[in-house]
């Protein structure tokens, strides 16, 4: 039957299911008709749940994939022969595949932020020839498994969205990234900078991606 939203007594609503069924006498003709209503709130919350992962799955993939793309066309940029070409291209895809995998996985200890940082970092770096492409200061701070996994995955995000669009997807850029500890009477608070530097120039856009959910949503969310 149709679904329909519905508005109870208090004003909250609901999605119901209608269903209308005939009721016959013995001579098969129909009397009266009897409905019923089914609440369907929790299937359509699954409904949109599951909606929003595949959205940002498929987020994911493209990014992925436009990662792979910015590292094949990085590695021809380069002119080196076809075996360093190919030894540049798998050592930086196997990289990313196993950071990806250790975010994917959950699988941080208690984590220093500067292994953090390079762990996101080295993937698109690693046997680069290049040095200063990235620059990491700050004093090592141990985080606990929950918010070096957060952290983590924010990393990796803006590191993604580098070599698609940013820094690391020329050969000029580079990227800062610093941290201080600022003392404050309710705790101490970190400040962390990400700087890009010298990449192409990149148009604002008025859609929100899955990065930046993650940053501006998960990440606040889960260190609070």
């Amino acid at each position: 039957g149709p679904e329909i939203c519905c508005r109870r007594k208090d004003g909250s609503t609901f999605w119901a299911g209608i269903y209308i069924s005939p009721v016959r006498d013995d001579s098969g003709d129909i009397v009266q008709h009897f409905a019923s209503f089914g609440d369907l709130t929790r299937h359509k919350e699954e409904q949109a749940r599951s909606g929003t992962l595949i959205d940002e799955l498929n987020d994911r993939v493209r990014n992925m994939l436009a990662a792979v793309q910015s590292i094949v066309s990085q590695a021809f940029r380069r002119g080196a022969d076809p075996a360093a070409t190919r030894d540049f291209i798998a050592s930086r895809i196997a990289a990313l595949s196993r950071s990806h995998a250790l975010l994917a996985h959950g699988d941080w200890g208690r984590a220093g932020l500067r292994d953090i940082v390079d762990e996101a970092l080295k993937p698109l770096t690693v046997d680069d020839g290049r040095s200063g492409r990235y620059v990491v200061t700050g004093d090592d701070i141990r985080l606990p498994p929950k918010r070096a996994l957060a952290l983590g995955i924010a990393l990796h995000e803006l590191v993604l969205n580098a070599v698609i669009h940013g820094a690391l997807s020329n050969d000029a850029g580079s990227i800062l990234v610093s941290w201080t500890i600022e003392p404050k009477t309710t705790g101490d608070r970190l400040i962390l900078v990400w700087r890009e530097k010298d990449g192409p120039s990149v148009a604002s856009s008025s859609k929100k991606g899955f990065g930046s959910r993650v940053i501006e949503d998960g990440l606040a969310h889960e260190l609070e």
